[in-house]
């Protein structure tokens, strides 16, 4: 295309300026694609109005780019953001770095919010994540459920007046947070969002609930408030809460398989009900409380469905046992079939279906960071050479804007990574990476002098000082006092009144503060007491708790001859204790707390699905049973005291054993009774007794409520522990630390991790000498001054970080990716390039 030949796309462009930014135009001769708002052209193909364009440029409309560099064809630069060689329009420098941050801010949390990419989109977006929106957000959530408290049946009562207001202070915060959701997101999206749609409803139905509510009270009619049981809705769909929608998901998609298992199951319970019924209907006995033995079918079929949980065995065979013994061998057969084979089968479907339905959502979240991250670079990447790359500059821009709290030595330090052979730039593979880089803790140590040495220099460098610090960094320190807390423990299981045994106490009470005051000797204290160091903090005040707990015991029994039971049951409490401190010295133990620890904030996933669900039947529950069952003082002198206030239950076993506080007159009472139900034992105790009050019928939510929490959420609960404890307890660094660990000890600022205990240097207490050989660590402390780095990479290793590094090792990383319907319509069944496995990966 020579010089001149085509002048459509610049009148186009001013002639267009004011319409919609995403509508196009091509130009015929020069197969450019010009969008309408920006306008695109090829300097080098426009010599002839060059004037025009400076002049363009001074009104500030045009912003000129290199005209050195070659046209790009129409479509070139995958994503867009191209700028080599073009024109585009003056807006706001920053804006392209906002979008840039966005998009790399939402794959470092795993983010997937479809957001308008105007200006006004953009900054109501950040504000949308900002953590004051998110801590509100769940501020009221909480409130909205915690209203049960108040609310008939409750716990501690309010006026309706001032439960309503207050529910709908939370609906309309509900609702501004929703229209803030829609003012960052385009319209098509934000209605086919089914998130919004829920919340919009609940809002609705919400309200009707309350006017109708409000309408009856004011005339003295009682109603239920149906809409309470809808609470959980807010939290379950905020943008905030996608762990526990993840977890609803992996649920909703494992129900098809299970329900060919649950519906076979149920069909050997009917056949076996039936066999029962036929074996034992004619023969007369009775139950141990006088009742017929298995003459009702729906009565067999909950007995038998209550035997696959064991709660009922052997008192439900024990009439049929103690007529003929040859009729044992139907109960045997039938709690082999469907007690252990087929609640094995349920657990292992539940276990095959959540894991490959787990994978699928860390196989979308890893795609869709690369997604996310590829969008950032082509809006930032300008050519050089023959390659697309990232500027310096712009790349510390955009880490700055994501991470603003990073400190520049941070900074200087992940650019080193990025930019390994210091070009001055930072190329795509490389780029990809920031989200992960941003997402590993580089801890600063600060190597500081022991105030002693600083003093009394030449007390603190004597030999003498010098042998007892090589004791206590020795390992045999560590053993000897281990061996006293094993001793203290054989001594705290004895008779405490014996007089050798309560001077015992105070031996090893001294002991223990001694040893605190040597390691203070040895140890930097700043560095000891740092806010990381939890076993340091918790060695010491349980050492200084039981201190003063037993001179205050002591000292009371000395002067008034009055022995405090509270004091001495914390003094108990507290010396137990201390029998924790031997998980700090055995390795395998300190593994194993360790991996527990990291996986503990994923498993909180599941406390908030069954949070949900407990929320949800203790509502039901409460509309249902509540004023059913009564507690009663054990003084009371009320006529149906010992029936729980219910005639009907005289008799039964609810009420022989004293069940009555397993109630639903409150939430929290609610809560408790679901509690025990999880539990199992004794289940079908409870079902009775709140049949009994009301009707068989009622046995069904109990059922239910089985089937939900103990077969479906356990059974996954049991598959994802045993998931995540394989994960983090097996794989090793990933790529991105140990690119991040070789870099620090290439720049000599580097810390090894057994040196430092979780964040400061502080001469490790489990030391890892073989021997007294102090020297070369004497040495190697005194060169070690100023700050330093190590990763705290164990404290990271989060289950859904550890699956999605499994996934992002099959992306190339010059694939430009999947676009993102593809990625949200990924299946558990697609064929991927590769097949990793779990056992590949450990």
């Amino acid at each position: 295309m020579g010089g001149g030949e085509c002048l459509g796309p610049v009148f186009l462009c001013i002639l267009n300026w004011p319409l919609e930014l995403d509508s196009r135009i091509s130009c015929l001769c020069c197969s450019l694609e010009v969008p309408q708002g920006r306008p695109v052209w090829g300097l080098n193909s426009l010599p002839a109005l060059s004037g025009l364009l400076v002049s363009l440029e001074g009104l500030g409309h045009f912003q000129p780019v290199d005209s050195t560099l070659p046209l790009s064809p129409k479509g070139a630069g995958k994503g867009g953001g191209g700028r080599e060689g073009f024109l585009v329009p003056r807006f706001d420098p920053r804006l392209d770095l906002l979008l840039a941050a966005a998009f790399v801010s939402d794959a470092q949390y795993s983010r997937n919010v479809p957001f308008e990419t105007s200006p006004q989109a953009i900054r109501l977006y950040y504000f949308y994540n900002h953590w004051t929106m998110r801590v509100a957000t769940y501020f009221f959530i909480w409130v909205d459920l915690s209203l049960a408290l108040f609310e008939e049946p409750a716990l501690f009562p309010l006026p309706f007046l001032a439960t309503s207001i207050a529910e709908v202070l939370c609906l309309a915060a509900f609702f501004g947070r929703l229209m803030h959701f829609a003012k960052v997101t385009s319209q098509m999206v934000f209605w086919k969002d089914s998130k919004n749609i829920c919340i919009m409803v609940t809002i609705v139905l919400t309200l009707i609930d309350l006017i109708i509510y409000g309408s009856l009270e004011a005339v003295n009619i009682r109603s239920v408030r149906w809409s309470r049981a809808l609470r959980p809705i807010f939290l379950i769909n905020f943008p905030e809460s996608r762990q526990i929608r993840r977890a609803l998901r992996s649920l909703r998609n494992t129900l098809p398989d299970i329900l060919y298992v649950f519906l076979l199951f149920m069909f050997s319970v009917l056949i076996f009900s039936l066999m029962a019924l036929k074996l034992f209907g004619d023969r007369g006995l009775k139950t141990a409380e006088g009742s017929p033995y298995f003459e009702n079918i729906l009565e067999i079929a909950f007995e038998l469905y209550v035997l696959v949980t064991t709660a009922n065995s052997p008192d439900v065979m024990m009439p049929a046992y103690d007529f003929n013994w040859w009729y044992s061998l139907y109960f045997i057969t039938y709690i082999i079939i469907n007690t252990y084979i087929f609640m094995s089968v349920f657990l292992a479907v539940v276990y095959s279906n959540y894991r490959k339905h787990l994978k699928n959502e860390i196989r979308k979240l890893a795609y869709l960071k690369r997604h996310k991250m590829m969008e950032a670079f082509n809006i930032l990447k300008v050519k050089v050479g023959t390659e697309f790359v990232v500027e310096e500059a712009q790349w510390r821009r955009l880490a700055q804007m994501v991470a603003p709290d990073m400190s520049s030595a941070h900074l200087e330090l992940l650019l080193r990574i990025s930019d390994e052979g210091q070009k001055g730039h930072v190329d795509k593979m490389n780029f990809l990476r920031l989200a992960d880089l941003l997402n590993i803790q580089v801890v600063t140590i600060n190597i500081k002098r022991h105030p002693l040495e600083t003093w009394v220099p030449r007390v603190y460098q004597s030999s003498t000082s010098l042998l007892v610090q090589k004791m206590v960094r020795h390992r045999i320190f560590v053993w000897v006092f281990d061996v006293i807390i094993l001793i203290n423990a054989i001594f705290i299981a004895l008779d405490e009144k014996n007089p050798f045994i309560s001077y015992a106490e105070w031996l090893f009470l001294s002991l223990y503060v001694i040893e605190i005051l040597l390691k203070l000797y040895t140890y930097e204290p700043r560095a000891y007491f740092e806010r990381k160091q939890f076993w340091n903090w918790f060695d010491t005040l349980i050492i200084i708790a039981a201190l003063v707990a037993t001179v205050a015991n002591a000292t009371i029994q000395s002067a008034s001859k009055y022995n405090s039971q509270q004091i001495l049951d914390i003094v108990l409490i507290l010396r137990i204790l201390r029998l924790l401190r031997v998980i700090i010295s055995i390795q395998r133990f300190r593994i194993i707390v360790t991996t527990l620890i990291n996986i503990g904030p994923t498993m909180l996933t599941f406390g908030g699905l069954v949070f949900v669900v407990y929320y949800a039947f203790a509502i039901i529950g409460m509309g249902v049973f509540h004023g059913k069952v009564q507690f009663f003082d054990p003084n009371s002198t009320a006529p149906d005291a010992t029936v729980c206030g219910s005639p009907a239950l005289r008799g039964s076993a609810f009420a022989r054993g004293r069940y009555c506080k397993n109630n639903f007159n409150d939430l929290a009472s609610s809560f408790i009774v679901l509690m025990e139900l999880t539990v199992v034992n004794q289940w079908h105790v409870i079902a009775d007794g709140f049949a009994l009050v009301t009707h068989q019928a009622a046995k069904l939510y109990f059922i239910l409520f089985h089937i939900v929490v103990v077969i479906l959420i356990v059974n996954i609960f049991i598959a994802f522990v045993l998931e995540a404890f394989f994960v983090a307890y097996s794989l090793e660094k990933g790529e991105v630390e140990t690119a991040i660990e070789r870099k620090i000890q290439e720049l000599g600022v580097g810390i090894q991790e057994e040196e430092v205990q979780d964040g400061k240097l502080t001469d490790p207490v489990d030391a890892k000498d073989g021997g007294f050989r102090g020297d070369d660590r004497d040495n190697k402390r005194k060169a070690l001054k100023g700050l330093y780095c190590r990763i705290a990479s164990k404290k990271y290793r989060t289950v859904d970080t550890l699956l999605q590094r499994m996934f992002e090792s099959e992306i190339d990383p010059e694939e430009e990716g999947s676009s993102l319907d593809e990625i949200l319509n990924f299946s558990p069944s697609d064929i991927y390039p590769k097949n990793p496995s779990f056992e590949n990966s450990v």
